[in-house]
């Protein structure tokens, strides 16, 4: 991952920890639940924009290896774990 796009996720992942501190503020200060709420869907849209992100990039540099590589045995893996990804993210 280059320098650029790692510092890029880096800063949206400080600024989604401190959405997630914030929102432990709200709860400990008994802001209104709906409130609350809000800022729960805030960071969850927030995380899945970092996801697609941070999945964009394994496409692009590690799966594209894999494949660049000639290796059934490393391709087999990569897809292998798109697929267990993608699993886990239909519980």
């Amino acid at each position: 991952m280059c320098g650029e796009r790692k510092r890029s996720k880096i800063v949206r992942l400080n600024r989604i920890a401190g959405q997630v501190q914030g929102l432990a503020r709200m709860v400990a200060d008994d802001r209104y639940c709906i409130d609350i709420l809000h800022q729960i869907q805030a960071v969850k849209a927030a995380l899945g924009r970092a996801e697609s992100e941070i999945l964009r990039d394994h496409a692009a540099h590690c799966v594209s290896d894999a494949i660049a590589s000639g290796s059934a045995a490393e391709q087999h893996q990569k897809l292998e774990e798109l697929v267990d990804l993608f699993d886990r993210a239909r519980r």
